[in-house]
């Protein structure tokens, strides 16, 4: 073959395989929605945002929630029995074991049976709650028991709701160490949250009340937030908070201190209640919620009752 007729074979066969790979389907691209590497990455931020806010809110209309109650307090706390289950196993435990450390865990031990009565309380006060609020006739779920979702006073919480016959919320969060949602949440109310604000927004937005138990930093930072928020006036509704645990709390903070020095108003100490017993705590829950988001009493339902928004607040 000539050279002539070898370049327009080859021309010839240039055309042939553009021909061909024109005919081959490119394949689809990935739904911008179904993108995986683009919804983790920092550009879908704002989209993983939206999702904490609206997929909660589909949840809470369809699962016909009101309100809330939130819980909250220490995740190390444990129940009675299994506290002092552990203290007779740290006192049987190897003698020759290096006296300081046993020491330790003994006294990590007995602390552990002393701040127990706060998980029973906890229990209790739940189960008073719900079997309250479940009586309540409305169409929609008022005062639902609410916690973060883990361990200790939320577990206890949890549970007494559950105990009671009550829909009961978990909003847990997803943390490098792990903290799996305890079993007393309600299936279609269980929540992981990646965004420790958006979990924040949940708790404040749908509370009618804020019971704090002996706790640790979150729960103190959780307390101070609600209580902000309503010495600011950022709340259109009035939100009871509930310290439980007089003699913990006053070794912990000295909230005199505060108004001593000027720091806040004396009526600011009229935005909270300390309580030290499950029944005074239902007693003034129960007039609290009754009286300023009940109408002052337990209304009759009616027929056409007209359903209020969820957790109406300021926009």
């Amino acid at each position: 073959m000539d050279a002539e007729a070898s370049a327009a074979a080859k021309t010839h066969t240039c055309f042939k395989n553009d021909e061909s790979s024109m005919t081959d389907k490119l394949k689809p691209a990935p739904l911008a929605y179904e993108n995986e590497p683009f919804l983790s990455s920092p550009d879908g931020r704002i989209l993983r945002i939206l999702a904490e806010y609206q997929e909660p809110l589909s949840r809470f209309r369809r699962e016909q929630i009101q309100d809330t109650v939130v819980f909250f307090g220490s995740a190390r706390f444990q129940g009675m029995d299994a506290a002092r289950k552990a203290l007779t196993g740290a006192e049987q435990k190897d003698l020759n074991a290096p006296a300081g450390e046993q020491e330790k865990e003994l006294k990590r031990a007995s602390a552990a049976v002393d701040m127990a009565r706060y998980y029973e309380d906890a229990r209790r006060l739940a189960h008073m709650l719900t079997e309250w609020s479940i009586q309540i006739p409305a169409r929609r779920r008022r005062f639902v028991v609410t916690t973060g979702g883990g361990p200790g006073i939320m577990e206890a919480a949890n549970l007494g709701a559950h105990e009671a016959g009550g829909k009961t919320i978990g909003l847990n969060i997803n943390l490098p160490f792990e903290q799996n949602p305890n079993p007393y949440i309600t299936p279609a109310l269980n929540f992981e949250f990646h965004y420790f604000f958006m979990r924040k927004f949940w708790f404040a937005y749908l509370a009618k009340a804020l019971v704090i138990f002996p706790g640790g930093f979150g729960t103190i930072d959780e307390l101070f937030e609600i209580l902000t928020l309503a010495q600011t006036d950022k709340l259109a509704k009035k939100i009871l908070v509930v310290i439980y645990g007089s003699e913990y709390w006053h070794r912990i903070m000295n909230f005199q201190a505060f108004v001593d020095a000027g720091t806040v108003s004396a009526e600011d100490l009229n935005l909270f209640k300390f309580v030290d017993t499950p029944e005074d705590a239902f007693k003034f829950l129960r007039d609290g919620l009754t009286e300023y988001h009940l109408g002052g009493s337990q209304p009759k339902k009616e027929k056409e009752e007209v359903l209020p928004e969820i957790a109406k607040t300021r926009p």
